[in-house]
């Protein structure tokens, strides 16, 4: 019987923490990267656009592996970190950041991007003639406009941060208090036979991904044909 004397919350918090964290930095950087997608006419932006999908369709253990190479005390970029502004990032808590940013990027920037490329051109020219500069039509034209959009990338990283695996696990580790997420708490508690331990982080977690998911659909509903 599990009892909040014997149950970790710690795992959650920490959890929870992270998915707030990376949600907030992918919405920073996820606007003007969706936004240069949706509308630049470079030739390589066919690059761009499917390195930005690439953590859809590759397994999490191998991002999470180059992440690990990457910022290895052992290789150049790791050890710089270290060695000059001592910041580890291998099994620490930035290490968790980094690794669910880049893990759930599309996650942010497809939903975005498809935002912004339903605007239609006459609003985005209507505003540019009425004087306004790109950065006022984007915040007081174009991100009004597209909300259903722009709370799907911030509800589906949410959401997906919270239940990463692989990638946390081969960055971060499986620290107590440190870098246990609920997914790896999860893991460790069938491990060990607890199954009433896993059963409430479990069930926690489909809970908070059900309200979130009910959330969005929701309000994508209601804010249909009623976009502009």
């Amino acid at each position: 019987m599990v009892t909040l004397m014997t149950f970790d919350f710690t795992p959650l918090l920490l959890t929870f923490k992270l998915a707030f964290v990376t949600t907030v930095i992918l919405t920073v950087i996820g606007i003007p990267l969706a936004y240069w997608l949706a509308f630049t006419q470079r030739r390589w932006k066919f690059l761009i656009e499917p390195l930005v999908s690439l953590p859809l369709v590759l397994p999490p253990t191998v991002l999470g592996f180059y992440i690990l190479l990457l910022f290895s005390p052992r290789y150049p970029l790791g050890s710089f970190l270290e060695t000059h502004f001592d910041v580890r990032v291998v099994f620490t808590f930035l290490g968790l950041v980094i690794g669910s940013v880049l893990f759930s990027l599309p996650f942010m920037v497809n939903p975005l991007k498809a935002g912004f490329e339903s605007i239609p051109r006459v609003l985005i020219d209507a505003s540019e003639t009425l004087g306004k500069s790109r950065r006022e039509t984007l915040f007081k034209v174009i991100l009004p406009s597209m909300k259903p959009s722009l709370l799907t990338g911030i509800i589906m990283s949410f959401a997906h941060t919270i239940g990463e695996f692989g990638v946390v696990l081969m960055i971060g580790g499986n620290i107590p208090d440190k870098t246990r997420v609920v997914s790896i708490a999860i893991f460790n508690e069938v491990e060990a036979l607890n199954y009433a331990n896993a059963h409430v982080y479990s069930m926690v977690i489909i809970v908070i991904s059900f309200i979130l998911l009910t959330g969005l659909y929701w309000v994508n509903r209601t804010s249909k044909g009623r976009l502009f």
